[in-house]
């Protein structure tokens, strides 16, 4: 059985909680049964499938974000968060 297309917002309300410097903050759950991206109370969540093992979760929330927004994931840069719930991403020109 195939798997369930992520639940997105809308490109435009993400790049709303984008800040002057180019920066997204996003808290992750990882290991969700779901994927998907959720604005609640002005703040991204993300849900990814990937354990926090190697990385694993920061690539999939750096996918996760890059389809959302329609960029390549290489111009999604992680800045803060490696090893914690709580990232911040940049986004190169």
């Amino acid at each position: 059985m195939a798997r369930p297309r992520p639940a997105l917002p809308d490109a435009q309300a993400l790049r709303a909680l984008v800040d002057a410097e180019s920066r997204l903050a996003v808290r992750v759950t990882p290991g969700a049964k779901v994927e998907g991206l959720e604005i609640a109370a002005g703040r991204l969540l993300a849900k990814v499938r990937a354990k926090p093992q190697d990385g694993k979760a920061n690539d999939a929330v750096r996918d996760l974000l890059a389809g959302a927004l329609g960029l390549a994931p290489s111009r999604l840069e992680l800045l803060r968060g490696a090893t914690s719930r709580e990232k911040q991403f940049r986004i190169r020109d």
